[in-house]
């Protein structure tokens, strides 16, 4: 069974370039050059993933994104040609999992693709030795199998990035995760110094999301210099 994979650029070349990259691993691609055209694959077509440009000629990328993470939690990946932090919190806030800088090599792109559907499609086994696929406490719950999370019976819309984030914390309750072991593992990559920022902006919109207080906290503590915790 092929995943299929939406790809959305203006810049032609760049889109066929990602697309010939992609194709070659086998990857079923839906290639489109506007948001309108892409918006409706995404109502018509089964996604595993999505690579956004940010800047597009009729809607843009952070926009589109916004309208996906309406209905679908696969992984979004955007693109963009700006290296202002601004915009990496913005897509990341908006529901995008990751996001890399052009020019980029495109092996490096196709690296990100696999580990998000890895994630998205087998977190199972990047859990490691972890045998339960339900967690149940304080009102929250989430389901490995069905990757759906609920808390106080109201389901909590939660990106691939986000669920996996709450799953390692929830995994390890009562003991603190730090920032790079927390990276490690829902990233897959080596942890850098502007990692922080990624894992602090998916926290800042787990927290949102339920409507957890950072000051006063019943489920994500910070453990400042350190990383996280999620208390038994």
């Amino acid at each position: 069974m092929s995943i299929n994979i939406l790809i959305v650029d203006d810049e032609k070349s760049i889109a066929d370039l990602i697309e010939v990259y992609l194709g070659n691993e086998g990857f079923r691609i839906y290639k489109f050059y506007t948001g309108q055209e892409a918006l409706r694959c995404v109502e018509s077509e089964p996604l595993e993933l999505a690579i956004l440009d940010v800047m597009l000629p009729d809607i843009d990328g952070f926009t589109l994104c916004q309208k996906i993470r309406e209905k679908h939690n696969f992984p979004v990946i955007m693109l963009t040609a700006k290296e202002e932090e601004i915009d990496k919190i913005t897509g990341l806030t908006l529901g995008a999992d990751d996001y890399i800088t052009k020019p980029f090599r495109p092996l490096e792109l196709v690296a990100r693709v696999k580990a998000q559907l890895r994630r998205f499609t087998k977190y199972n086994s990047a859990v490691r030795n972890q045998e339960e696929h339900l967690i149940a406490f304080s009102g929250l719950v989430m389901d490995m199998k069905t990757h759906e999370c609920t808390l106080n019976e109201k389901r909590l819309p939660l990106t691939p990035t986000e669920f996996s984030i709450l799953w390692v914390l929830c995994s390890n309750r009562g003991r603190v995760v730090s920032s790079e072991e927390l990276y490690h593992e829902v990233w897959g990559d080596k942890y850098f110094t502007n990692s922080n920022n990624t894992v602090m902006v998916h926290i800042r919109h787990l927290r949102e999301k339920m409507h957890d207080s950072a000051e006063h906290p019943k489920y994500i503590k910070t453990v400042w210099g350190i990383g996280y915790k999620i208390e038994k």
